[in-house]
Parts: structure tokens; C-alpha cells; sequence
């Protein structure tokens, strides 16, 4: 049956979730003009009512009680926004039981639980949409489901945490050290109080399980992505890249080959080639390759209120079209169902050049030492810097490696940190691009 008025729920009034309700409620007129049919925001949930959000609600709009937005018959859309794992998961899963719709910017609950999730949304015969919980305002989930359905998706590389890129960026230009521009970050709004999600690459992990799903068709799986955070970065090893002609950017890098797709997210040396070498300040950016389309970069803001509100609404309003037009059953909706037979590849087995910095004695026959380490660990060096000759004290060396097996390297780094010549804990970072 048609309707005339869809009504809403959301449940969470933060940041996205008045966002959310400041473009429904400022471009109403606008939305039921292209819909066709009017978008009521019947109830916006969250135990803090008293803070004032700049939004006028209507009286008895915004409410304590979740509970009164689940057990409501009119609501069609819940719009779940308060984040974390629960109670968000049970009030999802109740909206569904129930016969709603939902949408959702939970991307840790997407990447732990998604499967549970999108099993109980198809078994109810409801949506659930997610375009939010990628990339705020960048539309990554419907390119990747709907633009490039008629492609096999290739590599993809995704600059897709805005506090971790604003870091790195402070730290490029102005040469700053991480705790130093962290703090500026938090100051700032850009850093959470605890940004451990954040600068550990978590969140951009999350992110990564869900693009990888939808793209090769695995079962979403945050523990089999490979994790590292940009703690150790200084702007030592941003003026050697610099050098190299590379820079650091904290990267989500997905790759298939044969019957294994490479999940990983870690600073990496990106070269100054790349489009998305360029990427900076708090800006996300996601580099596709397609075999049909050829390579798109989607750039854009990545968080923040009213850009990742846009995103709910994108959502909200193609629900909206299928309540609409009586055709629900018809709605696009995603499986997770482990199609592609495809494997997330051990992170030992994976390949790539590398970036080494390590503390080393400056005498002779060391080098000979750590590059005998290195061969007989099946790694070659393509180049190497070392500055600030002190005879007989410790200086920086730095070396660019061709392709080598991650296994190997590891096993080579606990053999030089065991060196008498080699002082402290060897840096590494992975590098994509150039011609190492």
C-alpha cells in the first residue's frame, strides 16, 4: 500500500544525529517534492534533552525513552545514531522484529555483528541501510553496490579517517611531533578525548571490513584486518619520504589476487604520484579500480554533522521510494553471504616494498652487517640515506627495499634489533607506489 507521510524515528541526538535532523527539518519541502511523498519526524530519542542543539522541534518531538519510537505502529524509519555495540544492536534488531526500516552510521557495529544484522533485516523483509558508516558525505557505498555493479572491483586504497589524516597532514607541514599536533587535534574538535579508534586505525578498519564485503563479497570480518595505528610516525620519517619522494598517509588498502583479497590498514609511504597522495587536513578520500570503469578517486568529507547527515538522508529518502511505490520486496537490500569464495590473505604472506629507520653505529662493516641480515632474508635494498656521519656514535640510517614477503621482514627486523651496533627498536613502514 502507498503512503502519503513516512514517519521517523532517530534514536541519538549527537552530533550526526542533529545533522540528520537539521536537513530533514530544512529541506522538507525540497524532499517531498522529489519523493513525492512527505518525511515526518515524528520522535528524536536521547536521554540528554535539556542540551539546546540550535534545532526548534516541535513539542513532544524529542523524547527520553527509545522504547516509545520501537513500539510506535507509524514509525517507518528508525535511525539508529548513538554508536558502540549495544544497546545500539538491540534496538536495531527490535526495529526490525517489528517490521521497520532502519538506518544506521554504526560502522564498529557493522564490522563486529553486520552479519546478524543483515540476516534479520532480510528475514523481516525490511532495509537497512549503512551509507553513513563509510566516509560520511562520499557516497562510497552505493558506487561500490549500485555505480560499479558491472565491474570486477580491483584494488582499492582509502584515506578514511579525517583525525588520523589531519594529524599526519599537521605533521607534514608544520614538522610538529604526534602528541603535540594530537593535542591540537582534540582542541580542535577533530580528535575525540580518546582517539585510540582513531589513531590506532581501528576506525578506519571497521570502515575497510564493510567496503571489502560489499566489493569481493566476503563475509564482513573486522578480525581478519590487518591493524597499525600511526603512534610512531615522527616528523624524522616524514622529512625522510619527503626525500624519497613519498608521503604518510594512514591507508586502508584492500587487494585481490587469485582466490585471497589483502585486508590491511597501517601508516604507509604512499609516492607523490598517487591522487591520493594529495588527500590532507580532515578530508577522506577512496581510490577504486574497476575493470570496466578503469581508476576513481571519491573525495570529500569523511565526519562531521551535516556532511554524514546527508548521508542518513540519502538513505532515509531511497527508503522512502520504495515505501512509496508499494514495493518493498523490490528494495536493493545487501547479503552477506560469502559469495566469492574469496579469503582475506595472512598478513605474513602479503608483499611489498619498505621504508627501514633504524639507530645504528656509524663504523665500518655495519651496513654489511644489517644488508647481510637483510639478504639472507630474501630482501634486497633499492636505496638508502644516512645523515650526519658521527664516527663511532649512533645516527639515523634509512633504507627503501624492493618487494619483500612480510614474514621475511619481520623475522629480519628481531635479527638487526639484536645487533650490538643497532641501538632501540628499528621503525618500518610499508610503502605503495614509485619504482622501488
Amino acid at each position: 500500500m502507498k503512503k502519503s507521510n513516512i514517519n521517523i524515528g532517530i534514536i541519538g541526538f549527537g552530533t550526526v544525529g542533529a545533522g540528520t535532523a537539521r536537513i530533514l527539518l530544512k529541506r522538507n519541502k525540497e524532499l517531498q517534492s522529489k519523493l513525492g511523498t512527505s518525511l515526518k519526524l515524528k520522535y528524536i530519542a536521547d536521554l540528554n534533552t535539556r542540551t539546546d542543539r540550535g534545532i526548534k522541534l516541535r513539542s513532544g518531538v524529542l523524547i527520553k525513552d527509545a522504547k516509545k519510537i520501537l513500539n510506535d505502529p507509524e514509525i517507518d524509519i528508525v535511525v539508529e545514531l548513538i554508536g558502540g555495540i549495544s544497546p545500539a544492536k538491540d534496538f536495531i534488531l527490535e526495529a526490525i522484529s517489528k517490521g521497520k526500516h532502519v538506518v544506521t552510521a554504526n560502522k564498529a557495529l557493522l564490522a563486529e555483528k553486520g552479519q546478524e544484522l543483515f540476516m534479520a533485516a532480510k528475514h523481516n523483509g525490511v532495509a537497512l541501510g549503512f551509507e553513513a558508516s563509510v566516509a560520511g558525505s562520499i557516497p562510497i557505498i552505493k558506487v561500490v553496490r549500485e555505480s560499479l555493479i558491472g565491474n570486477k572491483i580491483g584494488n582499492i586504497f582509502g584515506i578514511i579517517n579525517g583525525t588520523a589524516n589531519y594529524i599526519l597532514t599537521r605533521m607534514t607541514e608544520e614538522g610538529v611531533d604526534f602528541g603535540s599536533t594530537l593535542e591540537e587535534a582534540q582542541k580542535l574538535g577533530y580528535a575525540e578525548a580518546d582517539p585510540t579508534f582513531d589513531i590506532e586505525g581501528i576506525d578506519s578498519a571497521h570502515k575497510l571490513a564493510i567496503l571489502a564485503s560489499l566489493a569481493y563479497g566476503l563475509p564482513i570480518s573486522l578480525k581478519k584486518v590487518y591493524t597499525q595505528g600511526i603512534t610512531e610516525i615522527t616528523p624524522l620519517d616524514i622529512q625522510f619520504a619527503s626525500e624519497f619522494g613519498f608521503k604518510i598517509k594512514l591507508l586502508a588498502i584492500a587487494k585481490p589476487a587469485g582466490q585471497e583479497v589483502e585486508l590491511r590498514v597501517h601508516p604507509t609511504m604512499v609516492h607523490e604520484s598517487m591522487p591520493i597522495a594529495g588527500v590532507n587536513g580532515v578530508f577522506n578520500a577512496i581510490y577504486v579500480e574497476g575493470d570496466a570503469t578503469g581508476a576513481g578517486l571519491y573525495y570529500g568529507k569523511g565526519a562531521g554533522d551535516m556532511p554524514t547527515g546527508s548521508a542518513v538522508v540519502s538513505d532515509i529518502a531511497d527508503i522512502a521510494r520504495y515505501i512509496r511505490a508499494g514495493a518493498v520486496d523490490r528494495m536493493q537490500n545487501y547479503e552477506i553471504s560469502g559469495r566469492s569464495g574469496l579469503k582475506v590473505k595472512k598478513m605474513d604472506d602479503v608483499s611489498t616494498c619498505y621504508y627501514l629507520r633504524m639507530s645504528a653505529i656509524d663504523k665500518p662493516g655495519v651496513l654489511s652487517k644489517i644488508s647481510g641480515i637483510l639478504g639472507k632474508n630474501n630482501i634486497s635494498i633499492e636505496s638508502m640515506i644516512q645523515k650526519g656521519r658521527k664516527k663511532e656514535k649512533a645516527v639515523s640510517m634509512v633504507l627503501m627495499t624492493h618487494e619483500a614477503k612480510e614474514k621475511d621482514m619481520m623475522k629480519a627486523l628481531k635479527e638487526i634489533k639484536k645487533l650490538k651496533v643497532v641501538s632501540g627498536k628499528p621503525l618500518y613502514l610499508r610503502v605503495e607506489g614509485g619504482n622501488a
